[in-house]
């Protein structure tokens, strides 16, 4: 506390007053002598320098596709000056008068035939920037602009190849009204063929050389010899079974099916129609084109039949005048026409069941063969014979009627007994060669496919004999008896499947067997699979696990239980069955 007598007291700050003057004389220093030293020594600064990271790919597409980086290029874009004329403008009425055609004569211009996109495209063509940016198509999808810079035979090869049927008027107008329609009609001629007025792609365009099914693994020949026949049907009918053109082909029923959805629809009860309604109008208007087309179908023709021994077919020829497609057939109709031409072609067979004995007894390859001297069955005999399947001889021709209980030209009431057929015994021998060439494919069967119908195998057993050069020894006649004993002298069981009694399966579907023994390590599960469809039709899959643990007495992983299934079984509708045997 001060005392009360002291007086006021006042502020000093002389350390202050030494600061300033000394900060004057600094001043005047610098100012009156050589401050180039000092400035130099106040511009060295530190800096520190920094390396950016390099930019990936992906990091640089985010970055360019960022809203910010839009809105930066958008604001650094250069403002464009433009001159607004009005629309009486004489500027305005002279730039009008270019989009009017100039010539008087009527010739069409083929620079303005473009479409509103094209043309566009013309007027605003995009930058080289945008055209970088543009997204690449795939390799097997080009656009109709692409599409109209090829040469016309590609343009009409490319579209084909892609509809794989289509009317020669929507052809046309995908091609463009500039287009020379007899053009069209020479080039069109070269990749389809004429079906009921319209025109279907060429079997070999989509099957080419070398190629192959990716189901069955038929080579690319045999395809199209089948797609061929479903055309040719298709030119005779607008309706087709599926199952007739299985059984003449010989093919499986995923190559048919993918055949008949290339030009028909299906529909319940009646099998599959041609998918466009008959063109009367292309007919009446090229009946030369028509006329080409029919010898080319003439030849296919004979060469199927040649191929597929199919029995010629006197087709009613429409009358006079009419265009309109073949009308519909009821089932007891085909059955009595079958029947007359099952009567008319009687003749026909003996005389080639003659020819074939002839042949068979001037031939010196198989010295032993000794041929019954009977006459050919009935046709009420050949129905009760068809009930002894195991002693029938396996139909190795595409044909039904009559062919379907002729082997090789012998009837099969030949094969039914204990006598030889063909020179060969029917239970088979293991020291012949016949004997020994059908066990070495019986077993390279089974080897890739471990579970095997009777029906099954013989379409398996007709594909390999196509593949064989004529005269080969298999050709000589092998019966249903002698297949399924070379089956089971194989190391094959037959799997005794318990079928549902209103099942729809053949005899022949319904005959089961697997390969017991293959040498792996997985035959204990496989033969544990195969005793539980031995009393099952059907299972569901746990209880096929639960059992492999059971038998196996180990804990099986899911790939050792899924190789199993593979093998033997096939999936549908949540259940499991043996190959060959579901029935959708």
């Amino acid at each position: 506390m001060l005392p009360r007598s002291t007086g006021k007291l006042r502020p000093s700050f002389s350390y202050l007053d030494k600061a300033d003057a000394k900060h004057r004389e600094r001043e005047a220093a610098n100012e009156a002598g050589d401050s180039s030293q000092d400035e130099a020594e106040e511009d060295v600064k530190q800096i520190t320098v920094r390396f950016s990271r390099p930019e990936s790919e992906q990091a640089r597409q985010r970055r360019v596709q960022s809203y910010e980086f839009l809105q930066k290029k958008h604001a650094e874009e250069p403002w464009v000056h433009l001159h607004y004329y009005g629309l009486r403008d004489s500027r305005s009425e002279h730039e009008r008068q270019y989009l009017l055609c100039q010539g008087s004569s009527g010739v069409e211009n083929t620079e303005l035939v473009k479409s509103p996109s094209e043309y566009l495209m013309m007027l605003m063509p995009p930058s080289q920037e945008e055209e970088k940016d543009k997204p690449v198509a795939p390799s097997n999808v080009l656009s109709m602009a692409q599409l109209r810079t090829l040469p016309l035979a590609d343009q009409i090869k490319i579209l084909m190849k892609n509809v794989k049927v289509m009317p020669f008027a929507n052809l046309m107008s995908l091609l463009g009204p500039s287009i020379d329609s007899v053009a069209v009609l020479r080039g069109i001629q070269k990749v389809a063929m004429l079906v009921q007025g319209n025109w279907v792609v060429k079997s070999d365009i989509l099957y080419p050389k070398d190629s192959s099914s990716p189901h069955s693994g038929v080579p690319a020949e045999v395809l199209c010899r089948g797609r061929d026949f479903v055309m040719w049907k298709f030119t005779q009918n607008r309706w087709v079974v599926r199952k007739e053109v299985a059984a003449v082909t010989k093919l499986c029923a995923e190559d048919v099916k993918d055949f008949l959805e290339h030009m028909a629809v299906v529909r319940i009860n009646k099998g599959w129609e041609f998918i466009l309604p008959y063109d009367g109008e292309f007919i009446k208007k090229h009946p030369d084109v028509v006329q080409r087309q029919h010898m080319l179908w003439t030849g296919i023709q004979a060469k199927l039949e040649k191929v597929y021994n199919l029995v010629k077919e006197t087709m009613p020829k429409k009358p006079d005048g009419q265009s309109g497609p073949v009308g519909l057939v009821s089932g007891d109709q085909r059955v009595q026409v079958a029947k007359r031409q099952a009567q008319q072609n009687h003749a026909l067979l003996e005389r080639e069941l003659q020819r074939r004995k002839e042949q068979l007894r001037a031939s010196s390859v198989l010295p032993a063969v000794r041929i019954k001297e009977e006459p050919v069955s009935e046709e009420g005999e050949e129905e009760e014979e068809r009930g002894a399947e195991d002693e029938q001889p396996m139909d190795t021709s595409p044909g039904g009627g009559l062919h379907s209980r002729l082997a090789n030209g012998l009837p099969a009431a030949r094969a039914a007994g204990g006598d030889s057929f063909n020179g060969h015994p029917p239970s088979g021998s293991a020291g012949t060669p016949v004997a020994r060439e059908l066990r070495a494919f019986v077993e390279a069967t089974f080897q890739r496919q471990f579970v095997l119908t009777l029906s099954e195998l013989k379409r398996l057993f007709n594909l390999h004999l196509a593949s064989l050069p004529p005269g080969h020894m298999l050709f000589s006649g092998i019966s249903d008896r002698m297949l399924q004993d070379t089956v089971l002298a194989a190391g094959c069981k037959q799997i005794l499947v318990p079928f549902p009694p209103q099942t729809a399966a053949s005899p022949d579907e319904q005959k089961v067997f697997a390969l017991w023994e293959s040498g792996d390590m997985s035959d204990q599960h496989r033969q544990v699979l195969l005793e539980i469809f031995s009393k099952n039709y059907r299972v569901r899959r746990n209880m096929i696990q639960s059992r492999l643990t059971q038998e196996c007495g180990e804990d099986l992983s899911k790939q050792e239980v899924d190789k199993v299934l593979k093998d033997c079984c096939v999936s549908y509708g949540g259940m499991w069955y043996l190959k060959g045997t579901v029935q959708s």
